[in-house]
């Protein structure tokens, strides 16, 4: 269980870039990459005792940090798959709100572990023309297996933004994984009802 979370909080890393909408060069994915991690980590190193008296303050880093960078709209579609035609508008916003929702509360449980891991980054590459780039890190820490993961990012057509909507450790996709375990329950349950299980679970 050790190792799946400090897998989860190398993951949340990659979620709390700075907004750029106003800027007119994007930063590469893997400058975001990286930028991140250090913003990130250091407001939660700076906040340990704080946030040991007040859990509820890791929820609050979650939201401003990670969550307003997330392209969890995308990973929801991705998730709904072939569900995603028999649903109406409302219904697909029911599905995001509650996998945001969902999602938040899960990073900010998993960034409780947080035990300064190194993470080393791939070398920059180019990205041109690309919308969508997977990007190798490793996750090392002492006295234990180093672990491969990629980050998925895309690149928002509108905004030129990078964001993660997924991450694969060692072959394995966690939207894979999650896109599996919802897609029978959503044909069986249907969208509204695995929405509403989902925000049970985000309170």
């Amino acid at each position: 269980m050790q190792r799946i979370a400090n897998t989860m909080i190398v993951f949340l890393l990659v979620f709390s870039v700075s907004a750029f909408s106003s800027e007119k060069v994007m930063p590469s994915p893997y400058v975001v990459l990286e930028n991140v991690g250090n913003k990130l980590f250091s407001r939660i190193a700076e906040n340990q005792q704080e946030i040991k008296k007040f859990p509820v303050l890791m929820q609050n880093i979650v939201e401003e940090e990670l969550m307003p960078s997330i392209d969890y709209k995308y990973a929801s579609y991705r998730i709904l798959g072939k569900n995603l035609k028999n649903t109406n508008k409302a219904q697909r916003a029911q599905f995001v709100s509650s996998m945001r929702n969902y999602l938040a509360r899960t990073y900010a449980t998993a960034l409780k572990q947080y035990r300064n891991q190194t993470v080393i980054f791939e070398p920059e590459k180019s990205v041109e023309g690309k919308k969508i780039v997977s990007i190798k890190t490793q996750i090392v820490e002492l006295n234990k297996p180093t672990i491969d993961v990629a980050f998925k990012m895309r690149k928002n057509k509108t905004t030129g933004e990078w964001k993660v909507f997924d991450m694969v450790v060692e072959g394995i996709s966690l939207l894979s994984s999650k896109k599996a375990e919802l897609s029978k329950r959503i044909a069986k349950q249907g969208v509204e009802q695995v929405s509403i299980e989902l925000a049970s679970i985000a309170k």
